[in-house]
């Protein structure tokens, strides 16, 4: 019995004498002994109040680095009630999966008002299938292609989700082609039904109304470009890389516009950031507007760049708040005879119309001074002056006002013009409003001839920038030639495949090609107030986010608003030279002041803004003047 004893015991000291060894050479491989005894050694120096405390503190900072460890995928509503998709992340943090972000990205679908029941179907049902096909590859596919990667690291993130996307790609062509050869042998299928061109306009006649104008002979109107295929559930692409940079920037402890600056200047800080400039949406005369008047689908101020982004917010939301008192004003007893840009009567007064899914006031108008005018007025009320305080931008949507069985621009309700004659229409309205320093979309992007020549015309006192009518990012960032309009610059949208990659790159081409770059939201927002942060991180000199109503629309604004002061109380806010060297170039009264860029008041009115700036940010404003205009007049 004691032989039997002693042997078991021996076994069991050799065991434990087994372990002690084979712990040893664990702990000595992760350099436990040497980082635990200087841990032990500092701690006794410091005697923190709360031992533990620091020694948890110091122990997370030998961690190891959290790398991804789910990616979630789900079917969300947006701000209209529409399906969109949230991304969620979950990272393994100290040997425990934890959640850390989750974002919204907004499809790239029109939301169309007044439109027939069977097409708002067909949209709901395709966007619908492209929310659940992207809720499908997150879950399935994505999230073990990025298991175990570390957040940090968004190029790696970034290529490999290109290359899922790439094999989805071919997959879908190849899916395609499978069809059509099934199509092919089960038999021949009926040549589609060519329908006849569309009769040539009228000739002139005698009494036509004046202001109509017609050449002799008219060219026909080049046919619309098909649309740019959109491949379905591509928005997961966007959403999963905008998660990661949000989720790296949370685990960094930095906000997520200092991460996007970082990736933007190569992991370079830089010494300051500046806030884009506000392009606010704050009425609507589109096509589904009530009124005749179509062609003004959002007229945007633009606040003065001396103002801070508080100042310009505060004055938009006076703006707002003083067009919706003026147009509950019952209309004066008598009516206005003189005659607009048209030929028109000025005798009907806007009337509000219901709340835009844009964010601002849809208005019934009838002459396409109406808008303007009211503007006008408002802001005479309010003492401020527009070409001095603010200035206004257009987005004529030219694409949307296209007739193609009159093959004519529908500017209002029955009158048609050509491509020829919106020019005109657009040099009349800056020479009579010359506060419009920037018009979005005024032509259809297939007439590029129009293009080339409403930049000679106005590029000199207007921005000619293409929104609708530019290519997507992806698109333009292919290699080898892409055709856009000339303009002076690009709205772009962070939808679908676009990654934080991608957005960097186009920022940076455009940039380089002194093209001016706008970030816009899509039509059918998301409560997710990222695309700020992007804004901010990218440089980008415009920020274009509908107007200042709907949650969320605002939820932006009160994100630029936080950026602003985070800014200003790191020292880290950046002057914007770009628009104030536009407007001293543009306002002649402007001049510089002792101390700084002084901008004129009128007794009474207006509200005098001084940019202080010492000697060397003059002689950079002065530079920035002497390369503005060099741009704009070459």
């Amino acid at each position: 019995m004691g032989e039997e004893g002693g042997g078991r015991s021996c076994g069991t000291t050799r065991e434990l004498q087994k372990l002690k060894r084979q712990a040893m050479e664990y702990y000595r491989e992760n350099d436990v002994p040497r980082r635990l005894e200087e841990l032990l050694n500092s701690t006794f120096y410091l005697q923190p109040a709360d031992v533990y405390g620091h020694l948890a503190n110091c122990f997370s900072k030998l961690a190891k680095p959290p790398t991804i460890y789910k990616i979630m995928g789900k079917s969300v509503l947006d701000g209209l009630g529409l399906p969109t998709l949230q991304v969620e992340v979950f990272c393994t943090i100290q040997n425990f999966p934890k959640r850390v972000c989750s974002v919204m990205i907004p499809t790239h679908f029109k939301v169309y008002e007044n439109a027939l029941p069977e097409l708002v179907e067909a949209e709901e049902a395709e966007r619908s299938l492209a929310v659940s096909t992207a809720v499908r590859w997150v879950n399935e596919s994505i999230t073990e292609e990025l298991r175990g990667l570390e957040p940090s690291n968004q190029a790696e993130v970034d290529c490999m989700l290109r290359t899922f996307f790439a094999n989805k790609v071919q997959e879908d062509k190849e899916r395609k082609e499978l069809e059509k050869s099934q199509e092919d042998s089960a038999g021949p299928v009926p040549p589609p039904q060519i329908l006849p061109p569309p009769p040539p306009p009228p000739t002139k006649k005698k009494g036509q109304k004046p202001g109509k104008k017609n050449s002799a002979i008219e060219k026909p109107i080049i046919p619309a470009e098909p649309v740019e295929p959109v491949l379905c559930g591509s928005m997961a692409i966007g959403a999963v890389s905008l998660a990661v940079a949000k989720t790296s920037a949370i685990l960094g402890s930095i906000p997520l516009y200092l991460n996007i600056a970082l990736l933007k200047h190569s992991q370079e800080q830089s010494a300051a950031l500046t806030m884009p400039l506000l392009m606010a949406s704050v009425v609507s005369c589109g096509k589904s507007s009530p009124g005749k008047l179509n062609l003004m689908k959002e007229v945007i101020c633009i606040p003065h760049p001396g103002l801070t982004t508080k100042q310009g917010v505060e004055m938009l939301l006076e703006i707002q708040k003083q067009i919706k008192k003026t147009l509950e004003m019952p209309p004066p007893p008598k009516a206005d005879n003189r005659k607009g840009l048209n030929g028109n009567k000025r005798s009907q007064q806007p009337i509000a119309g219901k709340m835009s899914h844009l964010g601002c006031l849809t208005i019934n108008c009838d002459i396409m001074e109406q808008p303007l005018l009211l503007i006008q007025g408002v802001c005479a009320n309010l003492e401020l002056e527009l070409g001095t305080n603010l200035h206004l931008a257009i987005n004529c949507a030219g694409h949307e006002l296209m007739d193609y069985s009159k093959g004519k621009y529908e500017v209002l309700t029955g009158t048609h013009k050509n491509a020829a004659e919106m020019l005109d229409l657009y040099v009349d309205l800056i020479n009579k409003y010359p506060f419009i320093i920037a018009l979005i979309d005024p032509l259809r992007k297939e007439d590029s001839e129009q293009w080339d020549s409403i930049c000679n015309a106005l590029g000199s006192r207007c921005y000619i920038i293409a929104g609708t009518a530019n290519k997507s990012i992806s698109k333009l960032l292919e290699p080898g030639s892409i055709s856009i309009p000339r303009s002076h610059g690009l709205i772009i949208n962070h939808t679908n495949q676009t990654t934080m990659s991608d957005l960097v790159e186009i920022t940076n081409l455009i940039d380089s090609t002194k093209h001016i770059a706008v970030l816009g939201s899509t039509e059918a927002e998301s409560s997710d107030d990222s695309l700020v942060d992007l804004a901010v991180g990218l440089g980008v000199r415009f920020i274009k986010l509908g107007g200042l109503s709907r949650g969320e629309r605002v939820t932006k604004y009160n994100r630029l608003l936080t950026i602003e002061e985070e800014l200003v109380q790191n020292g880290t806010r950046g002057m914007c030279y770009f628009l104030l060297c536009f407007h001293l170039a543009m306002n002649k009264g402007t001049k510089m002041g002792r101390g700084g860029i002084e901008v004129p008041r009128q007794e009474g009115k207006g509200i005098q803004r001084i940019i202080s700036a010492d000697k060397t940010r003059m002689a950079l404003a002065t530079m920035y003047i002497v390369v503005l205009m060099d741009y704009l007049f070459t």
